[in-house]
C-alpha cells in the first residue's frame, strides 16, 4: 500500500444509469481514520480533434441540460461495450459529422474529474477527412450544429465561453502549441 493509498472496506451502488454509476465508498484513510467517497464510475469516452483539408477544426454545438445551454465542442462519445477506444473515435466522428478519416492518432488520455469520476477520455488527431454522401445518424436524443472553424475563431469562442469545456480547450490549446514549434 503505498502512504497515499485510501483501502475500500465497503462499497454501496446507489445508481445504475444509462451512462454513469454512482457508489459509495467506505474507506479506510492513509491514518487509519474512516471516511466516505462518493464516485461516479463511467464507462470512458473519447474526443476527436478533426482537422479539414484546409485545416479548419470540425466542431459540433449542442445543448448540455447540465448546463443549461449550447456549447461548442469537438465531436466526443463514450465507449460502447466491447468497442476500443478508436472505433468509438472513427464511429463518433462519422456519426456527429459526415466525415471518416484516412488517419486517427491517439494525442494522449486524461481523467476529467479525478475527485470524484473515473471518466478517462482518449483524445484524437482526425485528419484526411473526407464527407460521407449518406451521413450516419447521431443518437436519437442528440442534436448537433456542424461548424468548422480556423484557430483564430476557435480561440475567440475560447475567450467568449462559447467554447467552455476542458476536452476542447485542451485540444485547440494542442494546435496553438503546435503553430508555436513550427514557427
Amino acid at each position: 500500500m503505498n502512504k497515499f493509498e485510501e483501502k475500500t472496506i465497503q462499497t454501496e451502488m446507489i445508481f445504475e444509469g444509462k451512462v454513469v454509476k454512482l457508489q459509495v465508498d467506505d474507506i479506510e484513510l492513509p491514518d487509519g481514520k474512516k471516511a466516505k467517497r462518493e464516485i461516479i464510475k463511467h464507462p470512458g469516452a473519447v474526443a476527436i480533434l478533426a482537422l479539414t483539408n484546409e485545416g479548419r477544426i470540425v466542431l459540433v454545438e449542442q445543448y448540455r441540460k447540465a448546463l443549461e445551454r449550447s456549447i461548442i465542442e469537438i465531436p466526443a462519445g463514450k465507449l460502447e461495450k466491447g468497442e476500443g477506444p478508436e472505433a468509438t473515435a472513427r464511429r463518433e466522428l462519422e456519426e456527429e459529422t459526415g466525415y471518416v478519416c484516412q488517419s486517427m492518432k491517439l494525442l494522449q488520455s486524461f481523467y476529467t474529474s479525478p475527485g470524484f469520476a473515473d471518466e478517462l477520455v482518449y483524445l484524437y488527431l482526425a485528419e484526411g477527412l473526407t464527407q460521407k454522401e449518406e451521413r450516419l445518424m447521431p443518437d436519437e436524443d442528440e442534436f448537433v450544429e456542424l461548424m468548422e472553424v480556423t484557430l483564430e475563431e476557435a480561440e475567440k469562442m475560447i475567450k467568449d465561453q462559447r467554447i467552455h469545456d476542458a476536452k476542447t480547450a485542451y485540444a485547440i490549446q494542442y494546435l496553438q502549441l503546435q503553430k508555436a514549434l513550427t514557427e
